[in-house]
Formats: C-alpha cells, structure tokens, sequence
C-alpha cells in the first residue's frame, strides 16, 4: 500500500492561458478509497493522468510514500489506469487480456495461468478465460479491464470514471465489486466521478475539483453539512444560502435569531442548511422555531420540494410525499431547524 501525495500541482495545456489544474494539494491515505469529484472538463481526469505519468505536470511534485516519481516513466511508477472505455485487445480472449502485462514482464506461463484464474475467480468471471471481448456484455468487459490492472498487484490503483459507460443497474453492481476488491486487496485507490452518489457510496474521503481547484477534501458527511464556501455547498444542492450575522453563538437574520452548533464560523455572513433537513410540524417552544408560509409544493417522486416564506425570504425543504400531501399551499406551518444543522458560510 502506498499514499499519495500532490504539492501544488499545476498544469497548462499547450496553447491554453488557464490552468486546466492549478495548485493542487492533496494528501490520499495508503489503503484508502478516494474519489476525485466534479463536473465535466474541470480537471480531475488531468490529475489522474499525471499520477500516472501520462501526462508531465507543468510544477509542482508528485511523491509516493515520500518520494518524487516525476522523473519515473508510466511503467516504473506501480501505479495502473483504468479508463472509461475498457480498451481491451479485441483479438485477445480474457485471460489473455488479463495476463498481458504480466507476459510483458516475463511471468512464466504457469505463475500467469495461475494469476490469471485467481484474478477472474476474484472479480466473478471464472471459467471465462477462453472468451473474446466481443462475447461478453458491457459489466463483463470492465470485470476483465479491472482484472488486467488489479493482476500486476499495482501500489496505486487509478480509474477514470470507469462505470460510466455502463446502465445504472450494471453500474451499482460494479460499484459493489469494486467495495469488495477494494476490502480484499487493500491497494490505494483513486476514482474519477462526476457523479456525487457513486463518489459518497463508494469512498472514505472525496476530493471535490471545481475549475482545475482543490475546493474541499473531506468525508462525505463534512462536505455535505460543512461544505468550504458557497459553491462547494451549491455542488451537493444547498439551495438555502441566507444573508445576516453572527453573534455569540447565534445567527440573527430574517428568519429570526438561531442558535448554532459550537463548531460553526463566527465571522461568516451567510447561513446555510439543506432542505431535507428542515423540519415541518406543530408549533414549538423550542430553539430555531418559526412560523412560515407555504408558497407552493412540487412532487418529485421519492420527495416533495416546499418553497417556504417568512418576512422577505424564501427557503426551500424536502419532505416525504405522504408528510407534505396534507400541507396546504398558502398556509402558515411551523417550522424548526435544529441547531446541528445549520452552518454559516464566510
């Protein structure tokens, strides 16, 4: 297992006057599951590619365990790729494609037909060995694209958004198998995601990049209740941002003065909390307490999204459907917002 380590990491693409990575710095644990999280062209698939050596970074440095691999070619460097197009060799069947890159290293045929059959037992394809890739459905070919990266015994496991490609169904049962190899093996592994479900389900720590920067990394839990800034809460759909000050502990705004929880800023001016946290019901005399007006409410499947008002701000909240059916639109509710729910933005 080796850690990973990014100082400053920066990259101009020929041509280009903005980074397409710019300052880079991130610690990734050895034996950790981590995503690198964020929309389209925004530079995380770059970052992947220069661990990997595909790509030299314009500065900064690369270490793993503490020591520089800049000057180490792609091959030298323990760490292997796995792309969102699997790239098998056509004309090759699984095991072959599986025990490529240890023929390129000179294995003997005996220890590759061993590590070959161990791997695709591994990744659920035993017995597939003498199959084409054109003989094996879409989930079956990123199983064997998998098998072929994880069969060198990497330090460093990188995949760019490998399930993609592939249907929700398929994509949740690699999401599982990759859990289940990731327990099993221990290797240091680093995920490209756009998607925000995949990156939380599947990851200890996630790296959120917005705009070739490092926004935040944490656990999922502390980027979704104690997001950096405004935009790192807006990309995991905070949608109340909510003007005022802080004072001793409290937050006074339009929506009254709400007490916080201990770790929240005391010099930021906008407080924030996440619509399914808002909680609806009788009146309370308790802390963070209101009387609001229902504007309107929308069905969403799974949820039903409020646009709530009190004074001159709007709010939004998520409920159950059959909590919000009997709500009314125009009609005054009580609201509550726990303490540990909210947090203030700078």
């Amino acid at each position: 297992m080796t850690n990973v380590s990014l100082e400053n990491l920066t990259k101009f693409y020929p041509g280009e006057t903005m980074p397409a990575v710019k300052n880079v710095s991130l610690q990734v644990e050895s034996g950790s599951l981590t995503a690198l999280l964020g929309p389209s062209a925004c530079g995380k698939s770059t970052i992947l590619k220069m661990i990997a050596g595909l790509l030299a970074p314009t500065s900064g440095n690369i270490r793993f365990d503490g020591q520089s691999i800049l000057r180490l070619p792609p091959d030298r460097r323990d760490a292997v790729m796995v792309f969102q197009n699997h790239l098998l060799f056509p004309y090759m069947t699984a095991g072959e494609n599986v025990g490529f890159g240890l023929k390129m290293r000179h294995r003997t045929r005996k220890e590759i037909t061993q590590a070959v059959s161990r791997m695709l037992e591994l990744v659920q394809l035993a017995g597939m060995e003498q199959r084409k890739p054109s003989q094996l459905s879409g989930g079956q070919q990123q199983r064997v694209a998998l098998a072929r990266a994880l069969v060198l015994r990497p330090q460093i496991l990188l995949l760019d958004e490998p399930f993609s490609n592939l249907d929700a169904n398929l994509r949740l049962e690699m999401q599982q198998l990759l859990i289940s190899l990731h327990q099993k093996l221990g290797t240091t592994m680093l995920f490209v995601t756009h998607d925000q479900e995949e990156a939380v389900s599947l990851s200890s720590r996630i790296a959120l990049v917005l705009e070739g920067t490092l926004r935040q990394y944490a656990p999922a839990a502390t980027l979704y209740d104690q997001p950096a800034d405004r935009e790192v809460a807006k990309f995991f759909g905070a949608k109340n941002f909510i003007p005022g000050n802080c004072t001793d502990g409290y937050f006074e705004c339009a929506l009254g003065c709400l007490a916080l929880p201990e770790e929240a800023s005391i010099a930021g001016k906008i407080l924030t909390f996440r619509p399914e946290n808002v909680i609806l019901g009788t009146a309370r005399n308790t802390e963070n307490s209101f009387q609001a007006t229902l504007m309107s409410k929308k069905f969403l499947g799974s949820q039903t999204r409020l646009e709530l008002r009190k004074d001159a701000v709007t709010f939004q909240a998520l409920l159950a459907p059959h909590i919000a059916e009997p709500l009314m639109e125009g009609s005054p509710v009580s609201v509550h917002l726990p303490r540990r729910s909210l947090w203030v933005l700078g």
